[in-house]
């Protein structure tokens, strides 16, 4: 694949997955003033969220629109800023395994409840 191609395709991953994160933090700030306005307490939202699949479905697609937002964007700030390092790449991917298994995790930790 040439590298213009492969640029075109970064840029539309990053754009698609800015719709889907606009969408996802928009209906997050609803949830949470939802839950201030009722004032639930956090035990009181855990017990909401624990076993609910929607929720852990919704959450998960927020971590996999970041798992494909953020590196792009790091790595393009990267590459500009610092060319000749070669560090964009790796440090990108290092974001966007972080991403996966910390955002997974999370997402895991509420709806069972507890620690994994």
């Amino acid at each position: 694949m040439s590298q213009g191609i492969l640029q075109a395709k970064l840029w539309y991953a990053q754009r698609i997955s800015a719709m889907i994160l606009g969408i996802c933090v928009a209906i997050h700030l609803i949830i949470i003033f939802y839950a201030i306005r009722g004032g639930l307490t956090a035990q009181e939202i855990l017990g909401r969220t624990q076993g609910n699949l929607g929720f852990a479905i919704f959450y998960e697609i927020f971590v996999l629109a970041c798992l494909v937002h953020a590196p792009i964007g790091m790595a393009n700030i990267l590459q500009e800023t610092f060319p000749q390092t070669g560090i964009a790449k790796p440090a990108s991917w290092l974001l966007a395994l972080l991403i996966l298994v910390l955002g997974t995790t999370a997402v895991i930790g509420v709806y069972t409840g507890g620690a994994i």
